[in-house]
């Protein structure tokens, strides 16, 4: 699973590697790609705006891979016929005690933001099911936080270097 999701990153570093480093435009388009743009200088935001950018990219890969885990448990959830009951994401090793018990999976319940699936008893009881990998959340959630800091603190370093010479060869006041 975990090198599932490296793969996937691998990829997206490879697609936006190529993006950035593409330097003449296909025929018909009018100029570079907004990547060359902003990590080449014509927007002057530096280490900080190229690390914003992949910290952002980072946290949507991971948040569409959890979306994805809880998209084939809704999937499974509602696959009819033979062996659907319980519900398929639902099952635990102690979902048969809980049968005997009385207790049955009746509903579930799907959350987009933080992903998750819950799993609803008779008893009125809740416990996730595990379908999303517990790290998806707190990657999605970090990356953005990393991606927002690092994009406001790219642009109050492009507005010092602009007030410190202009937007050509400006310096940071020391």
């Amino acid at each position: 699973m975990v090198l599932v999701v490296l793969g996937v990153l691998m990829m997206a570093v490879v697609v936006v590697g190529v993006v950035v480093g593409r330097r003449e435009a296909p025929a018909g388009w009018s100029g570079e790609s907004w990547v060359v743009r902003r990590v080449h200088g014509r927007r002057q935001g530096g280490l900080l705006g190229g690390v914003a950018a992949f910290a952002v990219l980072g946290s949507v890969l991971v948040y569409l891979w959890g979306a994805l885990h809880v998209g084939g448990a809704v999937l499974d959830a509602e696959d009819g016929g033979t062996d659907s009951s319980p519900i398929r994401p639902c099952r635990r090793e102690d979902t048969l005690e809980q049968s005997v018990q009385g207790i049955d999976i009746i509903d579930y319940d799907v959350s987009w933001l933080p992903l998750g699936f819950e799993c609803e008893t008779s008893d009125g009881g809740r416990y996730d099911s595990g379908e999303v990998p517990s790290y998806v959340n707190p990657a999605v959630f970090g990356l953005a936080i990393v991606g927002v800091g690092c994009g406001v603190a790219a642009r109050y370093r492009r507005e010092a270097l602009g007030k410190a010479g202009g937007q050509e060869g400006g310096r940071l006041p020391s």
